[in-house]
């Protein structure tokens, strides 16, 4: 992998609704060790957060490239759940895992890694409310803040993103 990739991360934002608190923290763990980063949505525009935050997103999710990137990080909160059965979003995540590529997902988007058919005989946490949504889809829920398996790493919302970002970029370096 290229320093160029090595450095890049992908990072999936709802065009609205997106937890602003988990974005915030996870972007500036991504510029602490010196990632680029790259906002992608399906509204190539503006992303809006669930307290008003606007964020400007680089390119629609239906451009990406995988090779560009070491990671696709996809940040959750209710807006999160509109992607839960976009097939689109799906063939990214599905990319990215074929290119054995890091993926992370917080809160409630671990149930689109889910619906992907990533999580497959793996794994996960995600927001305690949506736990029923992997269980029902075979996953193996944990309890627990943060999850590691092989590739993917899943975290049960914005009080774990430090730890979260953390275990993404371990796997990344």
């Amino acid at each position: 992998m290229s320093s160029v990739n090595k450095n890049s991360v992908l990072l999936f934002l709802p065009a609205t609704d997106f937890n602003e608190e988990e974005y915030s923290i996870v972007r500036k763990l991504l510029l602490k060790y010196s990632k680029n980063i790259f906002i992608t949505s399906d509204d190539h525009f503006v992303c809006s957060g669930s307290k008003g935050m606007k964020i400007k997103s680089d390119t629609s999710f239906y451009n990406i490239n995988i090779k560009n990137f070491a990671a696709l990080v996809l940040i959750g909160g209710k807006g999160s759940k509109a992607y839960w059965n976009n097939e689109d979003l799906h063939t990214i995540t599905r990319n990215f895992n074929d290119a054995n590529k890091v993926i992370g997902a917080i809160s409630s988007a671990p149930v689109i890694l889910a619906k992907a058919g990533i999580l497959k005989d793996k794994t996960a946490t995600c927001y305690y409310e949506d736990k029923n949504e992997l269980i029902n889809l075979g996953i193996d829920y944990q309890d627990r803040a943060v999850v590691i398996d092989k590739n993917i790493v899943t975290s049960n919302g914005s009080q774990s993103a430090a730890q979260f970002t953390e275990a993404v970029l371990h796997l990344i370096n």
